[in-house]
């Protein structure tokens, strides 16, 4: 009897196994379909001389500080906290082409924990990390304590998970916001927001008490660390609305940016150049033309299909020039994990142009 067993359990594992790898191999296949293994990657050697929009920058309007935190770990250590690279460098360089200069600052100074992915990075993300003026500046980024809010136009928070530890508290960054918002501008993306919720005006009331805002979900905060609750502070949207601001989001991952007078908030990686140049007109002028990204092309396609099905999808893939395969196979990935099965069918269906 025991042999008939193991026999049975080894055929069974067999079994199993040359339906895993049957189902691995049509994967492949269907990925080699797709063709996104032909995708040309970025170039990892650009320099700023290969970003077109940096080739027209105006006569110099002023300076822009970008706040990035300190904080490296979380969850006792278990977790890789910092700020988000492509949340800076893309805002860097949209605020510096629009004749800005920028200086970064962070609560304890010196060198700031960074977050690299390079699956998400495109070549003004390179070029950042190559550009020596720029990366002087993020490794001796100035102390928050130390920095003088009236020599800024405006201030710019950048995301990342340290920002949920280390800036809702900071009386700094009460003192910098409280003295550029009556005069300028605020802006803030993804986990970048949290800095603005303590805040308080002159008269006791938070600073985002009654206006619309966005930030990083609690569905997207969760879809990622189930135990977000847990691990984080508190959720970005739930006490966004605890101190009385209007909060709005959209579909998971999209970009979306809220513009409520001079306070500019965007709710994901994927709404960092749409932030930074809404920074720009709310300080009063027009961006200067930039070449839409293969990601931002992807983005809006999958907009249009929250928006209006495959018809409208369709539609915006025909309008563009390119976009990146691999952006949208993930959000179809994305939907398919949510249980949105329909959703995940059509995603992956625009992958195919």
């Amino acid at each position: 009897m025991f042999h008939k067993i193991l026999r049975k359990t080894l055929c069974g594992l067999a079994c199993l196994a040359a339906s895993l790898a049957m189902l691995a191999l049509l994967g492949w296949l269907y990925y080699l379909h797709l063709g996104i293994g032909k995708v040309v990657p970025p170039n990892e050697q650009a320099t700023t001389a290969d970003l077109d929009f940096m080739q027209q920058a105006p006569a110099p309007r002023g300076r822009i500080l970008a706040v990035v935190t300190s904080t490296a770990r979380m969850d006792g250590g278990k977790k890789k906290a910092g700020y988000e690279l492509t949340e800076l460098s893309r805002a860097y360089y949209v605020f510096k082409a629009n004749g800005y200069e920028v200086d970064i600052a962070s609560p304890a100074g010196g060198t700031p924990p960074v977050r690299i992915d390079r699956d998400d990075m495109g070549e003004a993300d390179y070029a950042f990390l190559n550009d020596p003026a720029a990366q002087a500046k993020v490794k001796s980024s100035l102390p928050l304590a130390q920095v003088d809010p009236s020599r800024y136009a405006a201030v710019y928070f950048v995301g990342g998970k340290g920002v949920m530890f280390d800036l809702p508290a900071s009386a700094d960054v009460a003192r910098i916001v409280a003295d550029i918002a009556p005069r300028g501008v605020v802006g803030a993306v993804c986990h970048g927001p949290a800095a603005l919720l303590d805040v308080k005006l002159a008269n006791g009331a938070p600073l985002m008490a009654g206006k619309r805002m966005t930030g990083f979900s609690n569905a997207e905060e969760l879809f990622l660390i189930e135990n977000a609750r847990t691990v984080l502070p508190f959720l970005l949207e739930d006490k966004a609305r605890q101190v009385g601001a209007r909060f709005e989001s959209t579909a998971l991952f999209l970009d979306h940016t809220v513009v409520d007078g001079r306070v500019v908030t965007g709710q994901n990686p994927w709404s960092t150049w749409s932030t930074a140049e809404a920074m720009v007109r709310a300080l009063g002028h027009r961006p200067v033309a930039r070449v839409v990204t293969g990601e931002e092309h992807s983005v809006r396609m999958l907009a249009a299909y929250y928006r209006g099905g495959m018809d409208a999808a369709r539609a915006e893939q025909a309008a563009v020039p390119r976009f990146d395969k691999m952006l949208v196979l993930m959000h179809a990935m994305v939907a398919a994990m949510d249980w949105r099965l329909v959703d995940a069918f059509h995603l992956q269906r625009l992958v195919n142009r």
